[in-house]
């Protein structure tokens, strides 16, 4: 046994014998040891790294005229600045020597615009910097730069606890009327309701009784509004201009230029709400519209340790719906608005709890990206950019049709939109944009709508029509659908989105817009249909839009109804498809049932339904004229609508022209009646199609066109 344990070589135990682990631990150690001192010693080396030092250590009082040594570091941090970005080291190191103006005011401004960092923006350099603004010795110029490179790189802050932490202190600058756009920029994004105090909103108040009703200070209230009404009972319009306008053009570029550098991993958790193009030699129109990836606005460590007194939890950190419902109240809204629009929770969040601070600001980011980097972005731009283009008003359709509203931001962009499109361009995006915008008062609704749209109706193409016709039919819908829900009785509040718009609508209003956009469809469809051949697609299209306004009484509970011009009405009953004649006697048997259950509530108030007299004349003649067309042959009578002279009527030399139009003459029914015929005859020589006229080849006749589908004339024929 013993014999068998002995082993060959030194034992593992025996420390005289060291091991082949030992030795390559060592090994390993040693190599570590000597890359470390060489990163140390090239570091040391490195002029970036002793530009910074430089900066760091400069004392106070160092001239800047004739000084070498700082034109040469500052050249250096300029250079890694605009190349790959600063690493968040340097911008506290750069921050602090441009704020502290430790050699004077010349080098402040020319630092601060190579502020570009590379990830992260330190909080505490932040909020340094701006205790060096309480200071009071920085140029008016410097502090106003220095704001809008805040307002720039706010989402790249790695938190924002201390900044609202000091936000009365930042308050204080709003009576500095250059600092004041810019500070009521940077409060609108720090502003959380425990911010809002009766102080502030009497110093904007006062602000405002000086400058005037300036934007920047109505969007402050109004979203001091949101979150305490009873503080401010100033009436706040809604669609008003964009407050803040853009600020970052000193960065912007750089900032992209950077992040595309320093690869994808940097660019998708630090980028900016909007991706910048390289300039072309093209002069397309450029679209630079991109959703901002969602990421937290806390830091890691508050994560990590919640508070006692409010847990806050990411919506970025959430996965499921299960997960939103649990944490429903203690939801943490991205830092970058835009993001919301990405992500299906997100949506689900703002459908159940109704936030209204957060779509308040979402409408204010949705407003600029629109309005700014599409509606009068003028660089060049090609193929690809009108792919995004298309990718972002998709998922702005995606949103708006998932919280069944449109944004005010996207309504305003409509109406300035319309005055330069082609009609062509993101065609299908644009006319779905257009379907989901509210009610229109009727005293604005022909500038803001009917003008732009009549004049690219009458010069595009027949899809185009088609197109627009749907669009409106779907807009009406919408409307139809908003007022039952929001309208129960006339002189009530019916405005479609109440918390975001600065109309208040009754139900008189209401169907004065729905009225002239009912008549504005009229008219571009019988126009329409004349330029275009009374095609039949077109004529479709018509036809389901006057589906849906034959049906607003009973349907939508409207007391309103609302007939189709003689345009629309004579093309669909001469049409030489049955499929269009069909759908006609649908529309009228409709419009009969509508009126007729009209006529019984007017002694309801509530339900009282106002008929002018002329919409029951036109549709008592609309329906005298298919009776006496399609069923009593009585054609180009008097009293028909359409009176021909009789020397014209001879002259055609067509006998009984007044059964020209009948069931069994009208060119839309002359198939069925000669496919029945031999159907039924089989064994005629000669085809006569008026002993289809008799008792019972006449009925069979009509259940014959009833099982090809025709559902609306045999309604039709109940009803007369």
């Amino acid at each position: 046994m013993a014999t068998g344990l002995n082993v060959t070589g030194p034992l593992i135990s025996d420390p005289s014998f060291p091991s082949d682990q030992s030795v390559s631990s060592r090994s390993i150690n040693k190599s570590l040891r000597v890359a470390e001192k060489e990163r140390r010693k090239l570091e040391a080396e490195d002029p970036f790294v002793l530009a910074l030092k430089y900066f760091s250590d400069v004392e106070a009082g160092t001239p800047v005229i004739g000084n070498d040594e700082f034109e040469k570091n500052l050249v250096q941090v300029e250079k890694v600045a605009y190349s790959k970005g600063l690493s968040p080291e340097g911008i506290s190191i750069m921050l602090e020597f441009s704020m502290s103006l430790r050699m004077g005011n010349a080098p402040c401004v020319r630092v601060l615009k190579c502020l570009i960092p590379a990830t992260v923006v330190p909080q505490e350099a932040v909020v340094r910097a701006v205790a060096w603004l309480c200071v009071g010795k920085i140029p008016i110029s410097a502090q106003v730069l220095f704001i809008k490179w805040v307002l720039t790189v706010f989402d790249m802050i790695d938190a924002k606890d201390q900044l609202r932490a000091i936000y009365g202190f930042i308050f204080n600058f709003v009576t500095e009327e250059n600092l004041c756009p810019f500070i009521c920029h940077l409060l609108y994004l720090l502003t959380r309701k425990e911010s809002v105090r009766v102080f502030r909103v009497r110093k904007l108040l006062e602000l405002q009784s000086k400058l005037g009703r300036q934007p920047f200070l109505l969007h402050l209230l109004s979203l001091y509004k949101v979150f305490c009404p009873e503080l401010v009972t100033l009436s706040i319009q809604s669609r008003m201009k964009t407050g803040f306008r853009n600020h970052n053009a000193p960065w912007k570029s750089a900032l992209i230029a950077v992040q595309k550098r320093s690869g994808s991993q940097v660019a998708s958790s630090t980028s900016l709400p909007f991706m910048i193009k390289e300039k072309t030699t093209s002069r397309k129109r450029k679209h630079c519209l991109e959703f901002p990836t969602m990421s937290g606005s806390v830091n890691k460590q508050a994560q990590t340790e919640p508070s006692v007194s409010k847990r806050v939890v990411p919506l970025v950190q959430l996965h499921s719906f299960a997960q939103l419902l649990k944490n429903m109240h203690c939801v943490e809204l991205p830092a970058q608005m835009g993001s919301l629009l990405g992500s299906s929770l997100a949506l689900h969040y703002l459908d159940c709890v109704q936030d209204e601070s957060a779509l308040l600001r979402l409408n204010f980011w949705l407003g600029y990206a629109l309005h700014e980097e599409f509606l009068f972005c003028g660089d060049g731009g090609s193929s690809q950019n009108l792919e995004e283009a298309q990718q972002f008003l998709n998922k702005l359709l995606f949103t708006q049709d998932f919280l069944q509203e449109g944004f005010s931001s996207s309504e305003a962009f409509l109406y300035k939109f319309l005055r330069v499109w082609d009609g062509s361009l993101l065609r299908s995006q644009v006319l779905g944009l257009l379907s989901n915008i509210p009610v229109i008062p009727s005293i604005k609704i022909g500038q803001f709508l009917f003008e732009p749209l009549m004049q690219l109706f009458f010069t595009s193409s027949l899809f185009f029509k088609c197109g627009l016709i749907e669009c409106l039919n779907n807009m009406l819908s919408k409307w139809l659908c908003w007022n039952t829900v929001y309208c129960l009785e006339d002189n009530l509040d019916i405005s479609p989105n109440k918390s975001h718009t600065s109309i208040n609508m009754t139900l008189t209003d209401f169907k004065d817009s729905l009225m002239e956009l009912v008549h504005f469809v009229g008219r571009l469809a019988s126009v329409g249909l004349q330029l275009e051949g009374y095609n039949s697609l077109l004529l479709s299209f018509i036809l389901d839009f006057y589906e849906t306004v034959c049906d607003m009484f009973v349907k939508y509970e409207l007391p309103l109804v609302l007939v189709p011009p003689a345009g629309v009405f004579y093309p669909a009953l001469f049409a030489t498809d049955p499929v269009s004649v069909d759908r006609l006697a649908y529309i009228m048997y409709r419009y009969q049932v509508n009126l007729t259950e009209a006529k019984s509530h007017r002694k309801q108030p509530k339900k009282a339904c106002r008929i002018s007299h002329h919409t029951l004349c036109d549709f008592n003649h609309y329906m005298s004229v298919m009776v006496n067309c399609l069923w009593n042959s009585k054609m180009f009578e008097p009293d028909m609508g359409i009176q021909l002279k009789e020397e014209l009527l001879l002259k055609a030399n067509i006998p009984e022209y007044w059964e020209s139009f009948n069931f069994i003459h009208h060119p839309a029914f002359l198939s069925y009646a000669v496919d029945f015929h031999h159907k039924c005859w089989p064994g005629r020589q000669d085809m006569n199609l008026n002993s289809i006229k008799y008792s019972k080849p006449w009925t069979w006749y009509l259940e014959y066109l009833y099982s090809q589908g025709y559902d609306g004339l045999k309604q039709f024929v109940l009803v007369m």
